[in-house]
């Protein structure tokens, strides 16, 4: 009885031995096989402003078509969900409205000077991204809150079978001039590239020339316009001889399967006149943005030559960057004489300029 009974002690110990051990080596296997989740929105190792969960929050005032496939490319990159508010000219009041309580982290823009604008105001914040200096000072912020990435130069598209490349008119300051009356068209007074373009005008005219100079536009233009594109399909059907809109607006229509038969004037090139006004779109950091890792990876990713390429290419753009490719309808910045203002000095009349398109009588909206 007494062996009996030390047998099963003896047996009781082992059995107990042979459970630990077995729980010992289950958990060394736990600690080397899984290794601790990451916290949400933890900072990968692959840049200092690099997350790769969370949101990020986009006010756009650039056509939704150019700019929401970069952004469903950067959400399938990253994981980062995108929420896109495409707002036309709305955005920047939007931006202003909300100063108190900021909702975006990045604003996309068609406008240097709408996006020098908000930097004067207040409302951006500089960031020094990884590959800025891919872009030439001349096109970003002095703090580097907001950079341009692509151009977009103003000229003449025409319809070559209703006029011809010499018959054209050759500067902006002829469109005042009668000849041209109900030949052309032009887009509304707000719409943003032409605030971009009076303001610049105001820069190298003057208030009292820039307003006598839309007020006759307006006498000779046969139709004003809500936006470009509605004037590059109008002139490439033969509807008008000509119109003033984007260079890239001309690239457009040469890849319509039909009323493609059009040309581009880049203006004022001679000696002594003022050159092409070019302005640009880009990216600008909201000050104070909620998810601001993200809006940081957001510009760095923009910044690689791959993304600046499709950022101007969906539009059919130009470049900022020298290495990137320029698609091949268009000219390079290079190639053609440009107003010397530097983009930046748009922000400083940006605001007013209109009021003084209103004082001219020009319409700021297609009535």
């Amino acid at each position: 009885m007494k062996k009996t009974f030390k047998s099963l002690l003896l047996m009781l110990v082992i059995l107990c031995l042979a459970i630990a051990a077995v729980g010992c080596g289950q958990g060394n296997t736990n600690t080397e096989e899984q290794p601790e989740k990451p916290e949400e929105n933890q900072e990968a190792n692959v840049g200092e402003t690099e997350q790769l969960s969370g949101e990020l929050v986009v006010y756009s005032a650039r056509n939704e078509k150019f700019v929401q496939p970069l952004l469903d490319k950067f959400q399938e990159e990253t994981g980062i969900t995108v929420k896109a508010l495409h707002g036309d000219d709305v955005s920047v009041n939007r931006i202003k409205e909300e100063g108190n309580n900021v909702q975006a982290d990045v604003f996309i823009s068609n406008d240097i000077g709408a996006m020098e604008h908000l930097r004067l105001e207040g409302f951006l914040q500089g960031f020094d991204a990884q590959g800025i200096d891919t872009i030439d000072a001349n096109y970003r912020a002095e703090d580097n809150s907001w950079i341009g990435l692509s151009a977009r130069s103003r000229g003449f598209i025409y319809n070559k079978d209703l006029i011809s490349e010499e018959e054209m008119p050759k500067t902006m300051e002829e469109l005042a001039d009668s000849k041209w009356k109900g030949q052309f068209m032009i887009a509304r007074g707000g719409n943003g590239s032409v605030v971009a373009h009076v303001s610049a005008l105001r820069n190298e005219w003057g208030d009292d020339k820039t307003v006598e100079w839309l007020s006759k536009v307006k006498e000779n233009t046969g139709a004003i316009t809500s936006g470009h594109g509605d004037i590059r399909k109008a002139v490439g059907a033969g509807e008008f001889k000509f119109g003033v809109v984007n260079n890239y607006y001309y690239h457009q229509q040469l890849n319509e399967p039909s009323d493609n038969n059009v040309g581009f004037i880049y203006p004022d090139q001679e000696e002594g006149q003022m050159g092409v006004f070019v302005n640009a779109a880009g990216v600008a950091l909201i000050k104070g943005a909620p998810n601001e890792g993200n809006a940081k990876y957001f510009i760095e990713w923009l910044l690689k030559s791959e993304n600046q390429k499709e950022f101007s290419f969906e539009s059919k753009e130009v470049p900022l960057n020298p290495d990137v490719q320029t698609t091949e309808e268009a000219a390079r910045i290079s190639d053609y004489k440009v107003m010397s203002m530097p983009l930046r000095d748009l922000g400083e009349v940006w605001a007013d300029t209109k009021a003084i398109i209103e004082r001219s009588g020009f319409d700021l909206e297609v009535k």
